[in-house]
């Protein structure tokens, strides 16, 4: 019989094309972002950036900004001088050219289509360079010197500091990268030649090119220098920029009354806020070091390094800094702290200095403060603390950072502001891609809702903060977009990109520019372009929409400056005269980096990010939900469509609704069957205590140290919440516990304790299931009473003065050099005899313990009464042992933590056995004769020690504890991070030395007082046990905050029952404690005359330990 139908196997090869077909239709409709649309966006941001170009061009050049609403220049406001929002920025030296000319070179790289292969933007690019040469000169000392406007920027302005070293000097010096080709602009290959007597690379408009910007950068930054001598090493927020800093009193240039400026512009003389930022000050260094690095001349970088770490060693002891701080004073002038305004771009350039200097030469003998991986650990702190601190984790709807107490950690405010969208760029480029896509999502949102990113949001209300409801045109949500598409590849990326392209050309166009929104909820515009728009906003949209991009695609150290300015240095300079020395490598190395991962593709979806199970946990923070429905948007875009490229309709409509964001976002990309995952929440609850009868309400809470300490339970009111907690960035996980995060309304930081005294809760139901107090079963305290010391260090006087009559001035011995160098050589078996050498030594060891003479007090003379040594009392961490062998502790009060001869304790006989209790017996009348037996630990078991303690009748006279002191060599990190923090504070300690290195590098007249006087000082402080100060300044900059990591002590393990040594079980088992402190301790052991213990407690609610409330 014939067949119909087909074999197997030919079957089976139909169903499976009939797959792949589907699948490809699959793939057809549901498809990421075509290259034909990723160009056509590329188009679009070509024409938003000259739109706006060419209207300053024509309408505001050569002033600073253009006003796009009245199309005319935007300039100093010299009739207002307090009005800092204009007068900081604009420094009358056509500032929004030098802001765009990378933007023209990363333009360059992709041009359109155009006749004869012109390349509109590379020609823009090189005549900018030459209209800036024209106005401002060549930056030489001659006749090219001087511009049509002036010569260099001797220019009278008053400008910020910080704000004219990112846009001036950083513009200018990437502008120059570019130029020379340090930086790529593909398909041009500049060439120095030498045509006519000039040497240079030869451009088509005539300029000759021979680093004319990296001169006038120089100019600029010879300018602002005078700012940088503070006694702080803290940068002056302003100086001005052809007369210094005359309205500073206590600068230096203004207290020496022959060189400094004193009474020169008396006028001009008065209060002026010293206040400037950490963002400000620390976020200098790549722009000055790239200066030093290409000019040969170390001080700028000096002295923007200077500035990094006189904001860095000023952080609190949780690792937080702060916003403002004096630069006279070194102090915080606000206690609130965040990522944002302020602060932001200090974490920034903490990170981008290591990537930048990584690999180039540096000091070494000072690698604690001037070597790339020095950056790094200070980003590497710097996040921990924010993780810690100030991240509010999924439990709090959703993941996204508030503002937290600067000293304490504690929330002090829900707003987030437009500065902070920086930060999940600056995760990326860390590797620390799920915290960087997460917090994202938040941004994204909150764009969608408002089509802009206001100034400031509130999390708490969900509204804007303040009245702070403006967007300027910044880059920093659009420049974290880039950073995360760049890591990801994720189609999601390239939506919100295009989301804000539309709504930037929706919403801000104007005939000659792009305005501002004054107001995000109304769209009212505000009549100034800022130069970061064309700078920064246009660049970074660009090179979202560009993915073969050079910068996207080349693998060298480049990083981009906060303002957006590509920078790198040339690897002819890697063999510098910056090298020194090869020197012993620091103790602690940075891990070797690991570029994160993107998340792993859901099978049949596009886009990783759009299927996440939390994506709609942001939009519901951010009210996403509750937005009106718009079916259509009134635009003033629509009459000028057919007359200008950049606007389009689509720019005016949602493929879905607003709801989904970002609102650019296609349908297909959403999975069918995508579900919102549960949101996360907190267990917390209040407990309250009644008010107590004839109780003192005034004093109640006092602050303390790393806390509140609780005088009183009366109408308290504890907020506490269950959790569980990690350490050191998510290493090690802890159980779940309660954590007081609130008393009496008052917030408390993460690590923050609550203390009550034991009078205190004695008021408290020790049953309350709610507050149960426990006795802790894994640690006590070891109290000892300490006798003072036998005086037995006294000398002959006349010895001394013999001694010092013959060394005279040398007679403190280690301060003699040749002592380094002494060698004695002494046969051992020659010490057994008597010797002239022994016989010396003898007799010198008598005269110093030969009684002090008194014969200069007469004999009428009554001795001064002398005050009897005081016993004191010590109170010592110690551990409970575990396992089968350990036993009770004697059941003993608690004693005082105070001596008095009135309650000595309860133990007075103390025996401290001198080796560790391995291979000997103790003998056998010590453990009858006294009650507390020292042993060192080390050498065999806890259990073994114990067993060579002979049997004795139980009596109060006899063994009644058995104290294991523990040295420092047996306290090892357990985890591998615990080496790490063990050599970062080693590292730390070594490198605190730093000698000031500015001085010998000023050049200027007017440092000459200053530069002689911080050189004499720098030699009289330069001592190796001198914590770290300005290597500008004249005085130690602030102390570091102590480490905050120690290792534990462990519980010791007795792994079986207890034995005699004839092997019988022990009748009355030994308790065992261990305590540290090594020789120390042992000391303290050998002079003691009492110790007792005393137990330690915590409380329960619920059967779950409250973790942060001590018992004191």
């Amino acid at each position: 019989m014939q067949s119909t139908g087909m074999s197997l196997p030919h079957r089976a090869s139909h169903f499976a094309g009939l797959f792949l077909l589907l699948l490809c239709c699959w793939a057809t409709l549901g498809q990421a972002m075509t290259d034909e649309a990723i160009a056509s966006l590329r188009q679009e941001t070509r024409d938003i950036f000259y739109h706006g170009y060419d209207n300053y061009m024509k309408y505001a050049f050569p002033e600073d900004e253009l006003r796009p609403l009245t199309c005319a220049p935007l300039t100093r406001d010299r009739a207002n001088p307090a009005h800092i929002e204009v007068n900081d920025v604009l420094g009358n030296y056509s500032l929004t050219l030098i802001d765009s000319l990378s933007t023209l070179a990363i333009l360059a790289s992709s041009p359109p289509p155009a006749k004869h292969g012109r390349n509109k933007p590379l020609q823009d690019f090189q005549d900018g360079i030459q209209l800036l040469v024209e106005n401002y000169g060549d930056g030489s000392e001659g006749l090219a010197g001087q511009g049509k406007r002036a010569r260099g920027f001797d220019l009278d302005s008053k400008v910020q500091v910080f704000e004219t070293v990112i846009r001036g000097v950083g513009g200018l010096l990437s502008a120059h990268l570019f130029a020379v080709g340090e930086l790529p602009i593909r398909g041009y290959e500049p060439t120095v030649e030498l045509k006519k007597k000039r040497e240079g690379i030869f451009w088509r408009n005539g300029l000759v090119y021979d680093g004319q910007l990296l001169r006038l950068a120089k100019d600029l930054a010879d300018r602002l220098m005078p700012a940088f001598h503070t006694p702080t090493g803290l940068p002056y927020p302003r100086v001005n920029l052809r007369h210094g800093v005359p309205f500073y009193a206590n600068s230096p240039y203004n207290t020496d009354a022959e060189h400094g400026q004193c009474g020169k512009d008396p006028d001009d003389k008065g209060i002026e806020i010293t206040e400037t930022c950490s963002a400000g000050a620390g976020s200098l260094v790549l722009e000055f070091a790239t200066l030093s690095r290409l000019t040969g001349d170390q001080k700028y970088e000096i002295a923007a390094k200077d500035a990094f770490w006189s904001v860095w060693n000023r952080r609190s002891s949780i690792g937080l800094i702060g916003a403002g701080v004096d630069a006279e004073t070194g102090h915080w002038v606000s206690g609130y702290t965040g990522i944002g305004a302020g602060i932001d771009s200090f974490f920034e350039y903490s990170l981008k200095t290591h990537i930048l200097l990584s690999g180039l030469p540096f000091d070494q003998e000072h690698a604690g403060v001037d070597s790339p991986d020095a950056f790094l650990r200070a980003w590497e702190d710097a996040h921990e603390g924010i993780k810690r601190h100030i991240y509010r984790g999924a439990t709090h709807h959703h993941p996204h950072y508030i503002q937290v107490d600067l000293w304490t950690g504690a929330m002090r405010a829900f707003w987030i502001d437009s500065l902070s969208a920086y930060y999940q760029g600056l995760l990326t480029l860390a590797g620390k891609l799920d915290e960087a896509i997460e917090t994202h999502l938040l941004y994204t949102a909150l764009w969608t809702r408002y089509s802009a990113m206001p100034e400031r949001w509130s999390a708490a209300s969900g509204n804007i903060e303040s009245g702070l409801r403006w967007w300027g045109g910044r880059p920093e949500f659009i420049e974290s977009t880039w950073y995360l598409y760049r890591a990801t590849q994720d189609p999601w990326y390239l939506h919100v990109g295009e989301m804000t392209l539309r709504d930037i050309k929706r919403r801000c166009w104007t005939k000659c520019g792009w305005a501002g929104l004054h107001d995000v909820r109304t769209g009212e515009l505000s009549d100034r372009m800022e130069s970061f728009f064309l700078g920064e906003t246009a660049k970074y949209l660009f090179l979202l929409f560009d993915p073969s991009h050079p910068l996207n695609t080349r693998d060298e150290p480049i990083v981009f400056t906060t303002e957006g300015h590509p920078l790198v240095i040339p690897k002819r300079l890697r063999q510098s005269k910056f090298s020194h020395k090869s020197h012993p490598a620091p103790a602690w190395q940075p891990t070797p980096g690991v570029c994160a991962l993107p998340p792993e593709p859901i099978p049949f979806s596009i886009s990783a990010t759009a299927a996440r199970a939390d994506i709609f946990h942001a939009a519901s923070l951010a009210r996403l939900h509750l937005m009106p429905t718009i079916e259509t948007l009134d635009s003033p875009l629509v009459e000028f469509n057919a007359d200008h490229p950049s606007i389009s309709v689509s720019d005016i409509r949602s493929p879905s609704n607003y709801t989904y964001y970002p609102w650019t976002l296609p349908p297909e990309l959403i999975p069918h069957n995508a579900t919102s995952s549960v949101m996360a929440t907190r267990s917390t609850f209040d407990l309250s205590f009644p008010n107590l009868p004839n109780s003192v309400q005034v004093g109640a809470l006092q602050r303390v140290n790393e806390g509140v300490l609780v005088n009183s339970m009366s109408g308290l009111r504890l907020g506490m919440v269950r959790e569980s907690d990690v350490l050191f960035t998510d290493r090690v996980s802890l159980d779940e516990q309660f954590r007081i995060y609130a008393i009496s309304n008052v917030a408390l930081g993460r690590d923050e304790k609550v203390y009550m005294s034991r009078s205190t809760i004695d008021s408290t139901n020790p049953l309350d299931p709610y507050f149960t107090r426990t006795r802790d079963s894994q640690v006590l305290d070891l109290v000892i009473d300490v006798s003072p010391a036998t005086d037995s260090t006294a000398s002959s006087s006349s010895l001394s003065e013999l001694l010092d009559d013959a060394l005279g001035e040398k007679s403190n011995l280690s301060n003699l050099e040749f002592m380094d160098d002494f060698e004695i050589e002494v046969n051992a078996e020659d010490l057994e005899e008597p010797s002239y050498l022994s016989s010396l030594l003898a007799s010198l060891q008598a005269l110093l313990a030969a009684p002090t003479s008194t014969s200069t007090v007469s004999s009428s003379s009554q001795p001064a009464p002398s005050k009897k040594p005081q016993t004191e009392r010590h109170s010592i961490y110690a551990t409970l042992p575990t396992g089968p062998g350990a036993a009770p502790l004697p059941d003993v009060s608690d004693p005082e933590l105070s001596y008095s001869e009135g309650n000595p304790l309860v133990w007075s006989t103390i025996y401290v056995h001198p080796t560790p209790l391995c291979d000997e017996r103790l003998p056998a009348d010590v453990a009858r004769k006294y009650q507390i037996i020292a042993i060192p630990r080390g050498g065999c078991s806890f259990s073994t020690k114990l067993h060579n303690i002979p049997a004795f009748p139980p009596k109060s006279g006899s063994l009644q504890m058995v104290v294991i002191v523990s040295f420092s060599e047996h306290e090892v990190p357990e985890y591998e991070w615990a080496e790490e923090e063990e050599a970062r504070q080693a590292d730390e300690a070594a490198s605190q030395p730093s000698k000031s290195r500015m001085s010998k590098h000023a050049k200027d007249e007017k440092q000459r007082p200053v530069k002689e006087e911080t050189k004499q000082r720098a030699t009289e402080h330069d001592d190796e046990e001198a914590p770290p100060r300005s290597k500008m300044s004249n005085r130690k900059s602030a102390p570091k905050p102590p480490p905050q990591t120690s290792i534990p002590l462990v519980q010791p393990l007795l792994d079986e029952s207890q034995f005699t040594p004839t092997g019988l079980p022990r009748p009355n088992p030994i308790p065992l404690i261990m305590v540290s402190g090594g020789d120390e301790t042992i000391e303290m052991l050998k002079r003691a005359s009492g110790i007792g213990v005393r137990r330690r407690y915590y409380f329960l609610s619920q059967g779950i330990k409250i973790s942060n409330l001590i018992v004191l």
